[in-house]
């Protein structure tokens, strides 16, 4: 059951597991800080637009990494991001050096894979990584071996590397609902969302998921939402 504060497609998204996802990744494994820069990947995806919202919240300078240079403009000039970095780059790491000018505090991880190990490299020392998931890996049958400098760089930059489920944290999840709803309520986070209509739809928007075609929260709607009553549902 949940109380029904806005349409229910937010309840999938950035009220629901995603957007919890990112507030809990942020607040207490991150635990980003006012003036630090930040960088999430998958970040015009269902959770990496989320996080990247709360840290500008947070005060946080806010890089995203994409595949997609149309993605990365949306970030910039919709959702707030300081940069953007698109990972099919050349040159991947002058790219990050130019909109990371003063290295990377806070990396917000969702797909592992080799970017995970550019990454290190340029984070500051006393830096934390959030483990989050890995879409890299997702459609593979020979998941690529763990990312070269670790425990090195790890050891040498003490950095500090964690992963967490949203599970971890059940019983505050309808606090922290509340919280993002009041966000979103009052504009400051911007939900991106991308339902698909139909069940049979459903398969290739799983397809289009894993290929990178989607701009924030894929859903497929399978009957007309209701509207908010305020109950539970």
């Amino acid at each position: 059951m949940i109380d029904v504060v806005a349409p229910l497609q937010h309840h999938m998204g950035c009220l629901g597991i995603t957007g919890l996802t990112a507030y809990f990744g942020l607040d207490r494994i991150a635990k980003v800080k006012c003036g630090e820069t930040l960088v999430v990947s998958a970040a015009a995806g269902a959770t990496g637009h989320i996080v990247g919202q709360l840290a500008k919240l947070a005060g946080a300078r806010v890089v995203g990494v994409t595949g997609s240079d149309n993605k990365n403009r949306f970030l910039c000039e919709k959702l707030g991001f300081d940069a953007a970095v698109n990972h099919h780059s050349a040159d991947l790491k002058a790219e990050l050096d130019a909109a990371c000018p003063s290295g990377i505090d806070v990396y917000f991880d969702n797909v592992g894979g080799p970017l995970l190990e550019t990454i290190l490299r340029h984070m500051n020392v006393a830096g934390r990584v959030a483990c989050c998931g890995v879409v890299s890996q997702y459609d593979s049958d020979s998941p690529a071996p763990g990312p070269r400098g670790v425990p090195g760089l790890l050891i040498t930059k003490r950095l500090r590397m964690e992963g967490f489920l949203l599970t971890d944290y059940h019983d505050e999840w309808h606090a922290a609902s509340s919280v993002l709803a009041d966000h979103v309520t009052a504009g400051r986070i911007t939900p991106v969302e991308a339902p698909v209509d139909g069940l049979q739809h459903a398969p290739q928007a799983l397809l289009d998921l894993l290929a990178g075609r989607n701009l924030g929260k894929v859903m497929v709607r399978v009957a007309d939402d209701p509207k908010p009553t305020g109950g539970q549902t």
